[in-house]
């Protein structure tokens, strides 16, 4: 399907395909503050926590399906996207409020540490021990292990995919199921990747494959980083013993086909899989309100897969 002309236009023109996001990044996590702060929900709907860890702990916000009656509601451990650079639980606390809303589920957002403050392997670590926290001792929420999925989108999707692997590398507990948002899965975003989707969609389409480049560089301690499998989930050398899986990619999306190349592992290893590209999706749609027909779309496959089912 088309995206029709004077819509490419214009997300043609929000580009900016010469952004340097080293030099802006600052200036991007100040105006996504502002902006949270106009459009979050009332504090009523979530609670803070914090999840201790060694002489430190990791924030998390937990949002609670609390105008439905629902007893011992399933839990999403969620991961933000932002290339592991921007975002946090305030960016995205209207999209969880929704989420929890929904899915008639409880919603745990991390508020992982970023980079280049906090480089790889921070945010991993973050969201692994808050994973294994909620899984093994039941902090900061009660949740039986089949109840937890394992969501994020983007660099969120990509943590999400790294704690799974992470979790069955190391023994310590076992993740049941996950949902990836159009997820970065590799490590190169240049001219020179084997994935068409990042020439075809890496200029015009708002996330450009220059700023994924960008966003990479900050975020590795060094270069050597590119080559971890939990820093980029498609090279891993063992694709099995994976949870449940629903990935969910956009049509018009740098990151597109290694989504599904991923996905395409993972059936290979025999997991069970559903990997479904949105039509006319862009990348980072799912943060658009409820209204829009990619996000409603989402929100039934992600409906159905909770259920153990096929979409309506």
């Amino acid at each position: 399907m088309e995206i029709n002309k004077v819509m490419h236009a214009a997300l043609k023109a929000l580009s900016y395909p010469d952004l340097d996001v080293k030099k802006t990044y600052k200036i991007k996590r100040r105006l996504e503050g502002i902006r949270s702060a106009q459009l979050s929900p009332e504090k009523n709907l979530f609670q803070d926590w914090r999840v201790p860890f060694g002489k430190t702990s990791v924030p998390v916000r937990l949002f609670f399906p609390n105008d439905k009656e629902v007893l011992e509601p399933p839990v999403i451990l969620f991961f933000h996207g932002g290339g592991w650079v921007v975002g946090d639980i305030n960016s995205y606390t209207k999209v969880c409020a929704s989420m929890a809303q929904i899915l008639e589920s409880v919603v745990i957002s991390v508020d992982y540490r970023l980079a280049p403050e906090h480089k790889f392997p921070a945010a991993p670590e973050d969201c692994y021990h808050v994973a294994k926290t909620l899984f093994c001792d039941g902090f900061p929420f009660q949740a039986k292990p089949e109840e937890i999925t394992l969501m994020g989108d983007s660099a969120g999707g990509n943590l999400a995919a790294v704690v799974s692997q992470m979790a069955r590398d190391r023994g310590e507990f076992e993740v049941k199921q996950q949902i990836l948002l159009y997820p970065a899965t590799f490590n190169d975003h240049s001219p020179a990747s084997p994935f068409p989707s990042v020439v075809e969609n890496g200029t015009d389409y708002l996330l450009t494959s220059k700023r994924v480049c960008d966003y990479m560089e900050l975020y590795q301690s060094s270069p050597a980083d590119r080559q971890n499998p939990y820093f980029a989930p498609l090279l891993a050398e063992d694709f099995t013993n994976q949870p449940r899986t629903l990935i969910l990619t956009a049509e018009f999306d740098p990151l597109r086909d290694e989504g599904e190349a991923y996905g395409a592992e993972l059936q290979r290893a025999g997991n069970d899989v559903t990997v479904v590209r949105i039509a006319d999706g862009l990348h980072g749609y799912f943060s658009l309100p409820p209204r829009f027909e990619a996000v409603q779309e989402s929100y039934r496959w992600i409906q159905q897969f909770l259920k153990g089912g096929e979409p309506l």
